[in-house]
């Protein structure tokens, strides 16, 4: 399944395909028989999806430390480090059996299914901390669990996360959050105040807000602070984005750069949807999608670990690209990457010359 991530096949049949081609190269992984496909169809039905769930995570436990090095961020705020940044991505699904897709069901054709990854990262790293799955119709709400988050720690996410209630209990639990504002949200203004800033932000409005929500069983208050900042579009324009955060000491410009680095999830989201195959899958059954998933996250983890350890730039798609071409081939990646002159010098020494052959002219 890895190797089938890997080298981007959308099918079975392709992955047996390619398996025979290289049947030659596959001695050192001690295989004795041939894998036929009603085979990998059989163990994606049987195996259950938590044991690469369990792998994932194991993986991450063991080389977490090279994800992060403080020697890379020098300089960086001292927010960073207890910044955790939270969302989700649909995937879609070729139908609606196995995960409920969102929105109506089309007049022609069936409705396309949908799953949802929600996913919690660490500021100061690129791969996923923590992976939950639902269907695309459930709520990006039920991600946000209050008790999983300790004093002083500090998160951050988009608007579709706005809980009162959940908000009120991070509150009392110490935690910080940030997250972009619904223009219709009800609340009261407790306190106006202009604070100009030396950055290239302008003016920002800072204002005091509580919130209030009444239920059944109690009525919910919770106090925040609005911020508001000008934004220059990639056009040119200036729009205005009001953020909501429960902290009242960090300065509005840190408030704002910390929602700026929510966007290093959408990054990963794109880098993994661009670079793995999750168009197709290789599997019908829910459990079968959850592998596959999870494999591509593996596949996601060990080449950003490459990523990491070599000093040599490479773009992550351009990594990706080379592993794919060199992957079965006996050949040290690490070193090829650091110095990829030296090994095509040297391959190219190991190489006989063609005989000598009669011009056709």
């Amino acid at each position: 399944m890895l190797y089938a991530v890997m080298m981007r096949l959308d099918s079975l049949r392709e992955i047996k395909a390619s398996l025979f081609a290289n049947v030659n190269r596959f001695n050192h992984l001690g295989l004795k028989h041939f894998p036929y496909r009603s085979t990998l169809l059989d163990a994606n039905k049987r195996r259950d999806s938590e044991i690469f769930g369990s792998i994932y995570m194991n993986l991450y436990e063991k080389y977490r430390h090279e994800l992060y090095s403080d020697s890379r961020n020098c300089g960086q705020p001292k927010w960073l480090k207890n910044l955790k940044i939270i969302d989700s991505t649909t995937i879609s699904l070729f139908s609606n059996l196995v995960f409920k897709g969102v929105g109506r069901n089309p007049k022609t054709g069936k409705k396309k299914g949908g799953i949802k990854v929600h996913t919690e990262i660490f500021a100061n790293e690129n791969v996923p901390s923590d992976i939950k799955f639902t269907s695309a119709a459930s709520h990006d709400q039920f991600a946000l669990i209050p008790e999983r988050y300790a004093n002083e720690e500090l998160i951050a996410f988009d608007r579709a996360y706005i809980n009162y209630e959940k908000f009120s209990e991070l509150t009392q639990r110490g935690v910080i959050y940030v997250t972009k504002m619904k223009s219709n949200l009800s609340f009261e203004r407790i306190a106006d105040t202009d604070y100009q800033m030396t950055t290239d932000y302008g003016a920002v409005r800072i204002e005091t807000i509580l919130f209030h929500k009444h239920t059944k069983e109690k009525d919910i208050y919770h106090k925040a602070r609005k911020i508001t900042y000008q934004d220059k579009t990639k056009k040119g324009k200036i729009r205005f984005i009001s953020l909501l955060t429960n902290d009242f000491q960090m300065s509005a410009e840190d408030i704002i750069a910390i929602y700026k680095k929510r966007w290093q999830i959408e990054t990963l989201f794109k880098q993994i949807k661009q670079n793995f195959p999750l168009r197709y899958f290789y599997g019908e059954s829910a459990n079968a999608i959850k592998i596959q998933i999870w494999i591509t996250l593996i596949a996601n983890q060990l080449i950003t670990l490459v990523k990491n350890k070599i000093k040599r730039p490479w773009s992550f798609s351009g990594l990706a690209t080379m592993i794919r071409i060199l992957l079965m081939s006996y050949v040290s990646i690490q070193r090829f990457f650091e110095q990829p002159h030296r090994d095509w010098d040297r391959l190219i020494t190991q190489v006989k010359a063609p005989p000598e052959e009669l011009s056709l002219f």
